[in-house]
């Protein structure tokens, strides 16, 4: 017997659905409860498919609804379906995938896509099969629906249906598929399309065996008249560019002509899929042949494509010239996340290096747009094709610009500029000439009477920022830096977004350049804080701290902290404990105390007694949550991480002046409990901050070292880099206290103290050192940790020489000379004299790395000199000659020059 429904059900569950279309949340408060109780019944999922597939009487929206109700009774609750219930579902829907209403239709294929994810491919085995046949329906409707249905699942389920769990069904679908590509009507071609595309970055096998069918194909459809159509033409084309450019290669000529095309797409659409080509090209090694002969037609296209169009004109309301006095709405401000602190060396000839994450290039401007479209698609492909072609580029562009950037219509001038910014870094060898005529141009739009053109002007001057500071800085500097800060206090609030970030650019670029101006720019950057919006804040705080990590110590006068911080310290009393604006505030001032040092001292206590709080808070959250997790929202743990690092901050700022903070706080009972949190990044910046304190007040540490030793252990998994690179570092700080500091009070053996830690650590840094693919500031801080525990420990870290002393001399070739150098080749030295076997096999690798110092302090030469000439004393003449024979010459020069062997 068929399912029926009840008369009175039905009107009970129509009633319901009239009621879920209200705008009144009391009403729909209610339906929510309705839903619950419903629920309880086994065929209310029954009533919800008839109302879909049979109630013709109802309107559309009501039967759509209804379905969508029971799609998300599926995802919740369909293993507890009845099978009889479930069987009727399945059916209904297979029956009536034809509805003459395209909504209908297009709500039973997510229904169907649905159940099929509920891992119902497998028990449904009858569903691909039917839904192939229908396709072969005489009715457009069947036909349509059931294509909208499968490309769904093919959407939803690409990797099974190309697995043998499923006995590979693509075989048979992807040829039915492509039979498709001729059919008459476009939704049916365009449907076809899409549904093979699903499987082309995956090479599904039963793809890739019907290649030149699917490309002639393709081909086939270059002209259609149908936008959707040629928009999936242009997509396959592009994955197939990143997967089998090899059967491209042959008609890559005329693949090149057509795009060319469609990037000119009167649909911006297609125009948008086009250009994605370019940017996919631009990585493949053959592009500099396959696009050398056409960039004269593609210059001028993407350049074309860089002008905003008009929609995105009214959208980021390019007439609008004042808003600095309209508040931001919440949703304009997008979430910050906090990178947590890493701790780095610093390397011959540069700064010392970001963590191993790549920095994301911020390479466009009009970021409130975040949907990608064809402007900013376009200046990305230039972008790329100028790392690629690099000055190659420039005559195709140099005749365009100059007619761009004096243009009298604005939008035009714009795109000028963006372009003139998308190039600045794959032709700025070639540009440089240009260069001192461009800037005072792009300085003078700054003052343009369109906000959109002077806040493009403020990101490509950045992006030249690097030549500016190489000049005199009466030349371009100074002006560029006055236009600038005028603009950072704009009446647009886009031009000031743009002016601050392109400040904070020069500022990295600029560092102690800007020392004279400072007074200066710290009176426009404390003007802004009365003046800006709450989305701009949060960058203005970025830009001071970027100043006080640029200038330093240059910060510490009496005249500038009286500027900077009071104004800072006031928002720091106005937000509350739970106000995410404490993040970028605290990265700021973690900043600006570094900078200070002792001069941040009168604002230190509040600052510090807060951090510990936050902590507090946090930690007494989580423990609740996890207690009790159906009672307490999980805490927001990047509150304590951003404290910790700020801690971090005052310790390296304050040095020894922390002491009394930290003896009058139970930060050593929190940073026990955060070193043992399960999210990597708390435990990242606990580490940072038991280095810091052990730097800078050790006797508050050290009662606490037998318990934090071994967790200290447990974290040197090289799985989580920069939890491991900052534990790493942290157990090398406390070895150096723990060997000073009992000398000077004992005067017994230096080591005893670290001796029982030793076991605990060693092999792990052992094993992290002779890892493959370990990253570079992991290794460094590593081999500096082995050695340190070396000098303090060397009896038990000497008989491991032979295991670790390659890698170790080969990561500290290419470490500036410093203190943790130093004492890490202290190390080396003592257990060299402890066990001189471990080293004679990669002896010439210990000459390298001494050559590496530049000038090592008076001891540490004699200690090297000893062991050169007791290896050379204890070979002999000959051999000796023999072995350095294999010295590189500059290796050779050295060691004769400073140590005469």
């Amino acid at each position: 017997m068929e399912w029926q429904p009840d008369e009175q059900g039905l009107q009970q569950v129509l009633q319901l659905l009239k009621d879920s279309q209200s705008p009144n949340t009391v009403t729909q408060r209610a339906v929510q409860q309705k839903l619950e109780q419903l629920n309880q019944f086994p065929d209310f999922n029954n009533y919800l498919i008839f109302v879909l597939t049979r109630l013709k009487t109802e309107d559309e929206p009501t039967r759509s609804l209804s379905g969508l109700i029971l799609k998300n009774n599926v995802k919740a609750h369909y293993q507890n379906f009845p099978p009889a219930v479930a069987d009727f579902i399945k059916q209904e829907c297979l029956n009536n995938i034809g509805d003459p209403s395209p909504l209908i239709r297009a709500t039973i294929g997510i229904l169907i896509t649905t159940i099929a994810s509920k891992g119902e491919l497998q028990t449904w085995p009858e569903l691909l099969p039917q839904l192939c046949n229908l396709l072969n329906s005489e009715d457009y409707n069947t036909c349509e629906g059931s294509f909208g249905a499968l490309q769904k699942i093919c959407e939803d389920s690409s990797e099974l249906l190309d697995s043998d769990a499923l006995n590979r069904p693509l075989n048979i679908m992807i040829p039915k598929f492509l039979q498709f590509f001729k059919h008459c009507s476009p939704k049916i071609r365009s449907h076809a399309i899409a549904c093979v595309n699903q499987f082309i970055i995956g090479r599904a096998q039963a793809l890739m065996d019907n290649i030149d069918t699917f490309i002639e194909s393709l081909f086939a459809l270059a002209a259609d008249e149908d936008s959707e159509v040629r928009k999936n033409v242009c997509r396959a084309l592009v994955m197939l560019l990143e997967v089998r450019i090899d059967r491209l290669i042959p008609h890559m000529h005329s693949i090149i002509q057509y795009m060319l095309q469609r990037t000119q797409d009167p649909d911006e659409n297609v125009a948008l899929e086009a250009c994605e080509f370019w940017l996919t090209l631009a990585e493949q090694p053959i592009c500099k042949e396959m696009l050398s002969g056409h960039l004269v037609q593609l210059i001028p296209i993407l350049v074309n494509g860089m002008k905003y169009s008009e929609i995105d004109i009214i959208l980021l309301k390019g007439d609008v010239e004042e808003d600095e006095a309209v508040p931001d709405s919440d949703q304009d401000i997008k979430p910050r996340f906090h990178k947590s602190r890493t701790v780095t060396l610093q390397h011959e000839g540069g700064e010392g290096e970001e963590g191993e994450d790549i920095e994301e290039d911020d390479d466009d401007d009009d970021d409130t747009l975040s949907d990608w479209n064809l402007r900013k698609c376009s200046a990305a492909a230039l972008d790329v094709l100028a790392n690629v072609f690099r000055d190659d580029l420039l005559p195709h562009l140099l005749p365009l610009l100059k007619g761009l950037l004096f243009h009298p219509d604005w939008v035009i001038k714009e795109s000028g500029i963006l372009v003139l910014g998308a190039i600045a870094e794959g032709c700025m060898q070639g540009m440089v000439p240009y260069l001192p005529e461009l800037i005072p141009h792009l300085i003078q739009c700054l003052c343009d009477k369109k906000a959109l053109v002077r806040s493009i002007a403020c990101w490509t001057l950045s992006r030249y920022a690097h030549w500016v500071v190489s000049q005199p800085p009466d030349s371009y500097l100074k002006p560029l830096m006055t236009e600038l800060l005028k603009r950072i206090l704009d009446s647009n609030k886009r031009v000031q977004e743009a002016a601050c970030s392109a400040f904070a650019t020069l500022e990295e670029e600029a560092c102690t350049e800007l020392v004279p101006y400072l007074s200066f720019i710290l009176d426009t950057l404390v003007f802004a804080f009365g003046k800006y919006q709450h989305k701009n804040l949060l960058i203005l705080y970025d830009a001071i701290g970027t100043l006080a990590d640029s200038v330093g110590h240059h910060l510490n006068q009496p005249e500038y902290i009286q500027k900077l911080m009071p104004p800072l310290i006031a928002k720091w009393n106005e937000l509350k404990d739970e106000d995410k604006d404490l993040f970028p505030l605290l990265e700021c001032l973690s900043s600006v105390a570094t900078a200070l040092q002792s001069g941040f001292l009168p604002y230190c206590e509040p600052v510090y007694q807060r951090c510990v709080t936050l902590v507090q808070k946090t930690l007494a959250q989580a423990m609740m949550y996890n207690q009790h997790p159906d009672q307490y929202e999980a805490p927001d743990k990047d509150f304590m991480i951003v404290a910790l690092d700020l801690l971090s901050g005052l310790a390296e700022g304050l040095g020894g002046h922390v002491e009394q903070l930290v003896a009058r706080s139970n930060i050593m009972t929190l940073l026990f409990q955060c070193m043992q949190d399960t999210m990597p990044e708390v435990r990242q910046s606990s580490f940072a901050l038991l280095g810091d304190l052990t730097k800078a007040c050790f006797l508050h540490v050290k009662p606490c070292i037998a318990e934090f030793m071994p967790i200290l252990g447990l974290n040197l998994n090289p799985e989580f880099i920069s939890v491991c690179n900052n534990a790493t570092w942290a157990i090398g700080e406390i070895s150096m206290q723990m060997g000073t500091g009992v000398k000077q009070q004992t005067g017994s053996c230096p080591g005893a103290e670290m001796q029982p830690y030793v076991g605990m650590v060693l092999p792990h840094l052992v094993e992290i050192i002779n890892r493959p693919n370990t990253p570079k500031t992991l290794l460094e801080n590593t081999a500096i940790t082995i050695g340190r525990l070396g000098f303090v420990c060397p009896q038990e870290v000497a008989p491991q020489l032979q295991h670790f002393i390659r890698p170790w001399c080969t990561s500290l070739r290419n470490i500036r000379d410093n203190e943790e150098k130093d004492s890490a080749f202290r190390g080396i030295c003592v257990m060299i004299g402890v066990n001189p076997a471990g080293v004679v096999q990669d002896f010439i690798f210990f000459c390298d790395a001494v050559a590496s110092w530049v000038n090592p302090k008076d001891d540490l030469r004699d200690m090297f000199y000893k062991i050169l000439h007791g290896f050379k004393d204890q070979v002999g003449e000959e051999n000796w000659q023999q072995f350095s024979e294999q010295f590189p010459p500059l290796l050779k020069e050295r060691l004769s020059a400073c140590y005469g062997v």
